[in-house]
């Protein structure tokens, strides 16, 4: 059974696109968001070995300073011929700096020495863990995928992260070129929404199970 989520949330980030998504995500349901940046909590480290993990240590990390119930993501690109990286990686390989055009290009670098042409193996996925924790320790697990190919070069400038190098299965624009409303691609008028991106149905999983619509 799962725990209904109203009232007021901490979304765990730092990052403007995150919660800028996160916030376009939730606003049908009422709820008001406001982001760890803006309430200047620290970072908290993430040891994590898997995504849920990591989401799990910055949402109940966000839970317990503020008293709020905390939504966090953890998400990445995960390159097939890279045997999976940057995965748990994929905001580290933009350093400190967050420069992603750098980490795009390293991306690139590291297919080309493995000989993965434009034309050879750039398949690819992003994944998103989504949690919900409670300042008593209760916290409930969302996932979403979705699968398609790297390009080079970029292209586009919506979104954010690796957004401009993915294009999704079924298109021929990439992350970068859709808008926020393609990407999310949630029609809540059906019986049976769907979405396009990997936070998007991750996020879909979240309503169905914590969200009513206000």
């Amino acid at each position: 059974m799962h725990r209904p989520l109203t009232g007021k949330v901490v979304i765990a980030t730092h990052n403007a696109g995150k919660l800028r998504e996160m916030r376009e995500l939730l606003a049908p349901f009422g709820v008001e968001a406001v982001s760890a940046g803006e309430l200047d909590l620290p970072v908290p480290d993430e040891t994590g070995h898997m995504f849920a993990e990591n989401a799990a240590v910055k949402a109940h990390a966000a839970a317990r300073a503020t008293g709020l119930p905390a939504i966090s993501d953890d998400s990445g690109l995960c390159v097939d011929a890279l045997d999976g990286a940057p995965g748990l990686f994929t905001a580290d390989w933009a350093g400190p700096e967050k420069d992603f055009p750098a980490a795009m290009a390293r991306v690139e670098r590291e297919l080309h020495k493995r000989d993965a042409s434009p034309e050879g193996n750039r398949r690819a996925h992003f994944v998103s863990a989504l949690i919900v924790a409670w300042p008593d320790g209760h916290e409930e697990l969302f996932e979403g995928r979705v699968f398609g190919d790297v390009v080079w070069p970029p292209r586009g400038e919506e979104g954010f992260g690796y957004d401009p190098m993915f294009q999704p299965d079924g298109f021929n624009r990439t992350f970068g070129e859709l808008s926020s409303g393609e990407k999310h691609g949630i029609d809540w008028s059906g019986s049976q929404p769907e979405a396009l991106s990997h936070r998007a149905r991750a996020f879909l999983k979240l309503a169905a199970g914590c969200l009513r619509r206000a």
